[in-house]
Protein backbone atom coordinates (compact mmCIF):
# COMPACT_ATOMS: atom_id res chain seq x y z
CA UNK A 1 0.00 0.00 0.00
CA UNK A 2 2.70 2.15 0.61
CA UNK A 3 4.48 4.04 -1.94
CA UNK A 4 8.29 4.99 -2.54
CA UNK A 5 9.35 8.49 -1.98
CA UNK A 6 12.07 10.47 -1.03
CA UNK A 7 13.02 10.01 2.74
CA UNK A 8 12.66 13.61 4.05
CA UNK A 9 9.04 14.57 2.95
CA UNK A 10 9.63 18.32 4.58
CA UNK A 11 12.76 20.34 4.69
CA UNK A 12 12.59 24.18 5.85
CA UNK A 13 16.00 26.14 5.84
CA UNK A 14 15.78 29.20 7.41
CA UNK A 15 12.23 30.30 7.38
CA UNK A 16 11.21 33.39 8.61
CA UNK A 17 7.37 35.03 8.85
CA UNK A 18 5.92 37.58 10.31
CA UNK A 19 2.89 39.93 10.52
CA UNK A 20 1.69 43.94 10.00
CA UNK A 21 -0.62 44.35 13.18
CA UNK A 22 -1.75 48.50 12.74
CA UNK A 23 1.94 50.15 13.42
CA UNK A 24 3.65 47.33 14.84
CA UNK A 25 5.48 43.74 13.31
CA UNK A 26 5.23 40.53 14.64
CA UNK A 27 7.72 38.26 13.69
CA UNK A 28 6.34 34.88 14.36
CA UNK A 29 8.82 32.57 12.75
CA UNK A 30 12.28 33.32 13.02
CA UNK A 31 15.13 31.42 10.73
CA UNK A 32 13.58 28.33 11.75
CA UNK A 33 15.04 25.02 10.37
CA UNK A 34 13.60 21.41 10.91
CA UNK A 35 12.81 18.24 8.57
CA UNK A 36 9.89 15.61 9.04
CA UNK A 37 10.95 12.26 7.47
CA UNK A 38 8.99 9.46 6.19
CA UNK A 39 5.96 8.08 8.79
CA UNK A 40 7.43 10.54 11.22
CA UNK A 41 4.86 11.64 13.78
CA UNK A 42 5.27 14.97 15.34
CA UNK A 43 3.65 16.99 17.87
CA UNK A 44 4.15 20.81 17.79
CA UNK A 45 3.10 22.64 20.91
CA UNK A 46 3.75 26.18 21.77
CA UNK A 47 1.60 29.22 23.27
CA UNK A 48 -1.33 30.99 21.34
CA UNK A 49 -0.24 33.43 18.58
CA UNK A 50 3.39 31.36 18.88
CA UNK A 51 3.09 30.61 14.69
CA UNK A 52 2.10 26.64 15.00
CA UNK A 53 -0.88 27.55 12.52
CA UNK A 54 1.16 29.76 10.92
CA UNK A 55 3.99 26.82 10.42
CA UNK A 56 1.45 24.21 9.18
CA UNK A 57 0.11 27.11 6.52
CA UNK A 58 2.98 27.66 5.52
CA UNK A 59 4.07 23.53 4.92
CA UNK A 60 0.84 23.31 3.14
CA UNK A 61 1.11 26.21 0.75
CA UNK A 62 -1.46 28.24 2.10
CA UNK A 63 1.26 30.73 3.39
CA UNK A 64 4.18 31.77 2.25
CA UNK A 65 7.08 32.14 4.14
CA UNK A 66 8.62 36.09 4.02
CA UNK A 67 12.46 34.19 3.78
CA UNK A 68 14.03 30.78 3.56
CA UNK A 69 13.48 27.41 1.64
CA UNK A 70 10.94 25.02 1.71
CA UNK A 71 11.42 21.46 0.24
CA UNK A 72 8.69 19.46 0.01
CA UNK A 73 9.23 15.84 -1.11
CA UNK A 74 12.99 16.76 -2.04
CA UNK A 75 11.50 19.53 -4.61
CA UNK A 76 12.19 23.36 -3.71
CA UNK A 77 8.95 24.98 -3.50
CA UNK A 78 10.48 28.43 -4.06
CA UNK A 79 9.18 28.35 -7.95
CA UNK A 80 5.94 26.29 -7.41
CA UNK A 81 2.69 28.35 -8.34
CA UNK A 82 -0.60 27.52 -7.70
CA UNK A 83 -0.74 24.22 -10.08
CA UNK A 84 2.44 22.79 -8.26
CA UNK A 85 0.97 23.55 -5.08
CA UNK A 86 -2.57 21.94 -6.09
CA UNK A 87 -0.96 19.06 -7.61
CA UNK A 88 1.18 18.56 -4.23
CA UNK A 89 -1.87 19.14 -1.81
CA UNK A 90 -3.88 17.03 -4.07
CA UNK A 91 -1.22 13.94 -4.11
CA UNK A 92 0.90 14.04 -1.11
CA UNK A 93 -0.86 15.77 1.44
CA UNK A 94 -4.07 15.25 3.87
CA UNK A 95 -5.17 17.59 6.47
CA UNK A 96 -7.35 17.47 9.59
CA UNK A 97 -8.90 20.51 11.30
CA UNK A 98 -10.54 21.53 14.50
CA UNK A 99 -13.64 22.35 12.56
CA UNK A 100 -13.68 19.11 11.12
CA UNK A 101 -14.61 20.98 7.36
CA UNK A 102 -16.40 18.07 6.07
CA UNK A 103 -18.36 19.24 2.77
CA UNK A 104 -22.19 19.13 4.18
CA UNK A 105 -23.78 18.67 0.87
CA UNK A 106 -22.62 14.92 0.75
CA UNK A 107 -22.86 12.06 2.79
CA UNK A 108 -19.79 10.41 4.70
CA UNK A 109 -18.84 8.20 1.85
CA UNK A 110 -18.58 11.14 -1.06
CA UNK A 111 -16.89 12.75 1.61
CA UNK A 112 -14.54 10.33 1.70
CA UNK A 113 -13.89 10.08 -2.04
CA UNK A 114 -14.00 13.16 -3.01
CA UNK A 115 -9.91 13.09 -2.35
CA UNK A 116 -9.83 10.14 -4.81
CA UNK A 117 -11.76 11.80 -7.36
CA UNK A 118 -9.61 14.89 -7.77
CA UNK A 119 -6.93 12.06 -8.55
CA UNK A 120 -9.46 10.11 -11.21
CA UNK A 121 -9.72 7.52 -8.70
CA UNK A 122 -12.19 5.57 -7.55
CA UNK A 123 -13.46 3.95 -4.03
CA UNK A 124 -11.18 0.86 -3.43
CA UNK A 125 -10.13 -1.79 -0.05
CA UNK A 126 -8.07 1.02 1.70
CA UNK A 127 -11.34 3.21 1.51
CA UNK A 128 -13.04 0.21 2.79
CA UNK A 129 -10.60 -0.57 5.40
CA UNK A 130 -10.58 2.72 6.55
CA UNK A 131 -14.26 2.83 7.54
CA UNK A 132 -14.22 -0.19 9.68
CA UNK A 133 -11.13 0.91 11.73
CA UNK A 134 -12.99 3.91 12.18
CA UNK A 135 -16.14 2.56 13.24
CA UNK A 136 -17.83 4.61 10.08
CA UNK A 137 -18.98 1.43 8.38
CA UNK A 138 -23.03 1.75 9.39
CA UNK A 139 -22.88 6.07 8.46
CA UNK A 140 -21.48 5.51 5.13
CA UNK A 141 -24.59 7.13 3.44
CA UNK A 142 -25.56 9.44 6.54
CA UNK A 143 -25.28 13.28 5.37
CA UNK A 144 -22.42 14.39 7.97
CA UNK A 145 -24.33 17.07 9.51
CA UNK A 146 -25.82 14.01 11.25
CA UNK A 147 -23.46 13.05 13.16
CA UNK A 148 -21.70 13.43 16.44
CA UNK A 149 -18.35 15.55 16.90
CA UNK A 150 -16.32 12.28 17.43
CA UNK A 151 -17.87 10.58 14.10
CA UNK A 152 -17.37 13.74 11.68
CA UNK A 153 -13.88 13.98 13.04
CA UNK A 154 -13.42 10.01 12.33
CA UNK A 155 -14.96 10.76 8.62
CA UNK A 156 -12.31 13.94 8.45
CA UNK A 157 -9.63 11.51 9.09
CA UNK A 158 -10.45 8.61 6.69
CA UNK A 159 -10.99 11.92 3.88
CA UNK A 160 -7.65 12.99 4.63
CA UNK A 161 -5.64 9.80 4.56
CA UNK A 162 -8.35 8.24 1.87
CA UNK A 163 -5.31 8.74 -0.77
CA UNK A 164 -2.24 7.55 1.19
CA UNK A 165 -0.23 10.92 1.36
CA UNK A 166 2.99 11.64 2.57
CA UNK A 167 2.22 13.79 4.58
CA UNK A 168 -1.00 14.75 7.28
CA UNK A 169 -1.31 18.09 8.78
CA UNK A 170 -3.67 18.30 12.00
CA UNK A 171 -4.45 21.27 13.60
CA UNK A 172 -6.02 20.66 16.86
CA UNK A 173 -7.78 17.77 15.63
CA UNK A 174 -9.29 16.89 19.38
CA UNK A 175 -9.71 20.65 19.92
CA UNK A 176 -13.45 19.57 20.03
CA UNK A 177 -14.17 16.61 21.29
CA UNK A 178 -14.25 15.49 24.79
CA UNK A 179 -11.63 13.77 26.30
CA UNK A 180 -12.53 9.89 25.30
CA UNK A 181 -13.24 10.85 21.63
CA UNK A 182 -10.11 12.50 21.77
CA UNK A 183 -7.86 10.09 23.10
CA UNK A 184 -10.09 6.97 20.48
CA UNK A 185 -9.72 9.82 17.66
CA UNK A 186 -5.62 9.93 17.99
CA UNK A 187 -5.00 6.02 18.46
CA UNK A 188 -7.23 5.91 15.54
CA UNK A 189 -5.35 8.26 13.81
CA UNK A 190 -1.84 7.19 14.70
CA UNK A 191 -2.57 3.72 13.30
CA UNK A 192 -4.02 4.42 10.12
CA UNK A 193 -1.59 7.04 9.68
CA UNK A 194 1.16 4.03 9.94
CA UNK A 195 -0.58 1.90 8.15
CA UNK A 196 -0.41 4.10 5.31
CA UNK A 197 2.62 5.33 5.62
CA UNK A 198 1.94 8.37 6.31
CA UNK A 199 4.02 10.87 8.10
CA UNK A 200 2.07 13.57 10.84
CA UNK A 201 2.59 16.94 11.92
CA UNK A 202 -0.32 18.38 14.30
CA UNK A 203 -0.54 21.33 16.47
CA UNK A 204 -2.23 20.98 19.63
CA UNK A 205 -2.48 22.38 22.99
CA UNK A 206 -3.70 18.67 24.42
CA UNK A 207 -0.36 17.40 26.32
CA UNK A 208 -2.26 14.00 26.38
CA UNK A 209 -2.48 14.10 22.45
CA UNK A 210 1.06 14.91 21.97
CA UNK A 211 2.08 11.68 24.07
CA UNK A 212 0.68 10.30 21.01
CA UNK A 213 3.44 11.54 18.47
CA UNK A 214 7.07 10.14 18.43
CA UNK A 215 8.37 13.31 18.52
CA UNK A 216 7.67 16.86 20.26
CA UNK A 217 8.53 20.66 18.96
CA UNK A 218 7.76 23.47 21.16
CA UNK A 219 7.23 26.59 19.44
CA UNK A 220 8.02 30.00 20.87
CA UNK A 221 9.53 33.36 20.05
CA UNK A 222 10.14 32.37 16.51
CA UNK A 223 12.22 29.21 17.80
CA UNK A 224 11.29 25.36 17.86
CA UNK A 225 12.97 23.24 20.63
CA UNK A 226 12.56 19.61 20.35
Amino acid sequence: MQHSQPSTIVNLQHVSKGFADGGQYHQVLHQLNLSIHTSETVALTGPSGSGKSTLLNIIGGFEYADDGQLQLLGQSTQTWGDSEWSQFRRQSLGVVFQQFNLLTPLNVRDNILFPLSLLGRGWNDWCDYLLEKLGIEALQNRAVEQLSGGQQQRVAIARALAHQPALLLADEPTGNLDAVAGEEVMQLLVKLAADAGTAILMVTHSDTAAQYMTRRWHLEQGQIHE
